[in-house]
């Protein structure tokens, strides 16, 4: 596979020109950057720039609105309920997870729950939001069906990716970020684009049978969920907690945020999100909370190891590798990435590039 090196840099002021021409406000237009380039950089690409150039083509459409900022209109205080308003969803999630740790300082955890909002990347960068601020963090959503359930033919829950992050002493979170489905719908439609076949137990096919090949799909198929009925149950409780809660569409009522899908519901997504943040010295001490989560990674670091394993990771440790290499080196962006740029380049007008072709 071709790839490209970027500094995070050149990418992130392409990312802000790109939003500039759509619209997007200066001030808005960085803080997204700075997440969807902050995912590149942990090497989970499925969910970083890449997703830029579909989710701007809601804007021109009135799916989102440029102009509109998310809204509290209930809270307490340990909680709050925000209405997105179809704003700029990085935006929207990124004020949610603050709100949540906000409230966490004063009353030990916060619960922020958010609808009429849309697609917000990676969940784990709002987790790690609260890790940095020595809180546990977690973040969810629901989404459009893409995922079979035991028993069941064809689409029936949505991904429903859940996210945790945890501090640690060394300013690196332990984070997961997970879809409950076996994969990532995007990861299924990237190798779809690529021609490449997927691994057994991602998808089944129309007609509810287990299949390699992503040709199909979403237009026809189903994502398996991760660990059979676990993951259903998993992606049942985010359907439940980010979205029968916050008032947001449920299931098959739930537009794909990506236009022009075919077979989607009419109207905006209005998907549902929900942010956790816990004050980790609020009942044990800070230092004695630190202490105890060394000792756990040391724990699990020093587990005896398998024939051929030389390392034992931590949730996260990979990708905090990743980004420290990235930002000494730039960034290595496959080419189906670097194509959805280019593409976002031509929407907008953009002749220069910030990425080079890597060659060995």
């Amino acid at each position: 596979m071709d790839r490209f090196k970027v500094t995070p840099e050149a990418l992130e002021n392409f990312v802000i020109e790109a939003m500039r021409r759509y619209g997007i406000y200066e001030d808005d237009a960085r803080l997204s950057a700075k997440i969807l380039v902050t995912t590149d950089t942990w090497g989970v690409h499925t969910h970083g720039t890449r997703q830029l150039r579909p989710l701007l083509k809601n804007f021109p459409m009135g799916r989102l609105d440029a102009n509109a900022k998310a809204e509290v209109v209930r809270e307490g205080v340990a909680w709050a309920h925000m209405d997105g308003h179809d704003a700029l969803p990085f935006v929207t999630a990124h004020r949610a997870m603050a709100l949540a740790i906000q409230k966490a300082k004063a009353a030990g955890i916060g619960y922020v729950s958010v609808n009429n909002t849309s697609h917000f990347g990676a969940a784990g960068y709002y987790a790690t939001m609260a890790a940095e601020q020595h809180m546990i963090g977690m973040a969810m959503c629901n989404a459009d069906p893409n995922m079979v359930v035991p028993g069941a033919r064809g689409k029936v829950l949505g991904t429903n990716p859940i996210a945790y992050a945890i501090p640690k002493r060394d300013g690196k979170p332990v984070f997961f970020d997970i879809a409950t489905s076996a994969a990532a719908a995007n990861k299924v439609i990237r190798a779809k684009l690529l021609g490449q076949s997927i691994p057994e137990g991602w998808l089944v096919n129309a007609d509810g049978e287990p299949t390699t090949d992503p040709s199909g799909f979403p237009e026809t198929g189903a994502l398996m969920p991760m660990a059979n009925h676990k993951g259903y149950g998993f992606a049942l409780l985010v359907e439940v907690l980010a979205g029968v809660m916050t008032g947001a569409k449920l299931t098959e009522e739930q537009p794909s945020w990506v236009p022009n899908v075919p077979g989607n519901p009419p109207g905006k997504t209005n998907q549902g999100q929900m942010f956790i943040a816990i004050d980790a010295g609020a009942i044990l001490s800070p230092a004695l909370f630190d202490e105890r989560m060394d000792w756990l990674a040391d724990y699990i670091h020093d587990a005896p190891k398998a024939n051929g394993s030389d390392r034992i990771y931590l949730p996260g440790e990979i990708e905090w590798e990743k980004r420290e290499a990235a930002l000494k080196n730039g960034i290595d962006l496959p080419s189906d990435v670097v194509d959805y740029l280019k593409g976002l380049a031509e929407d907008v007008g953009i002749a220069t590039l910030p990425f080079e072709p890597v060659t060995e």
